[in-house]
């Protein structure tokens, strides 16, 4: 008897260790789960002029940490009135802190942000035209005095901070009124480097990030302006209310030393950490 009662003890028990195996198996794979298959892809809003350095970034950050991450670019100041009206983008890196300023006003963010780098515009020609970048668009100035200046590509500055940016740096060299005429208006900054690289116009004042990426740079030549024709580029990025985990990660990675130094690479002035 004792002998069979000590059997179906150990049968018991064996029993009793299977059904635990099978109840807790769900809960062991729930809890080795990757982050990136638990929780949507943060979505992100950054200003066009980022394109090549954020894309850089967001590759480096999902081999990191396995968060997959979805961007869209854009002009800022789209972005900023897109997301007062619901939009639900989490992170937006705009072009022009005074987008980013506007939201925080009216409570739609975590915080104030952070300065995350400093843009440069440049003149840009593509092969064969004739168009000849300088600092100073010195020959860009004679070509209008001859009554040959072409058509030239900026971002529309109604709602591009690098169109603004291109603007004031015609009038501050007394071009503005002039060149009006031949202006080739890009939604983007993006875009209004398409229409310089691409026959569409002769050139176009663009963002320093775009023309150092290979496909400009294999399309034409540029020169780089002086900060003091136009107002600084202050570029700042802000997590807003309904920010994951996902996208408060991605905001420490590009805050730092690696997601800075990508930054630097494609051609933004960094400020202090």
């Amino acid at each position: 008897m004792n002998r069979r009662r000590g059997l179906l003890d150990r049968v018991r028990v064996v029993g009793a260790l299977l059904v635990s195996a099978i109840v807790l198996a769900p809960l062991a794979a729930t809890a080795t789960k990757p982050e990136a298959a638990s929780s949507p892809a943060p979505l992100v809003a950054a200003a066009s002029d980022l394109q090549f350095a954020l894309d850089e970034i967001v590759a480096a950050f999902e081999r990191d940490t396995g968060i997959a991450v979805r961007v869209t670019y854009g002009s800022s100041g789209n972005f900023a009135r897109q997301i007062a009206q619901g939009a639900p983008f989490e992170l937006f890196l705009s072009a022009d802190e005074a987008y980013v300023a506007t939201l925080v006003d009216r409570g739609l963010t975590r915080d104030r942000g952070e300065l995350y780098a400093i843009g440069r515009i440049v003149i840009f020609a593509p092969h064969g035209s004739p168009l000849q970048p300088d600092a100073r668009l010195e020959g860009f100035a004679a070509r209008i005095a001859s009554g040959r200046a072409g058509r030239l590509a900026i971002a529309n500055p109604e709602h591009a901070p690098y169109g603004r940016a291109a603007e004031q740096a015609l009038r501050a060299l007394g071009l503005w009124e002039a060149v009006r005429p031949h202006l080739l208006f890009g939604e983007n900054v993006a875009q209004a480097a398409q229409f310089a690289s691409s026959g569409n116009a002769d050139g176009g004042i663009i963002a320093h990030s775009l023309a150092l990426a290979p496909t400009l740079r294999s399309r034409g030549t540029f020169a780089l302006l002086p900060e003091s024709l136009h107002a600084p580029l202050r570029q700042r990025m802000v997590l807003l209310e309904r920010a994951s985990p996902g996208a408060a990660r991605l905001y420490e990675f590009l805050r730092s030393p690696a997601g800075r130094a990508i930054l630097e690479r494609h051609g933004f002035v960094l400020p202090e950490a």
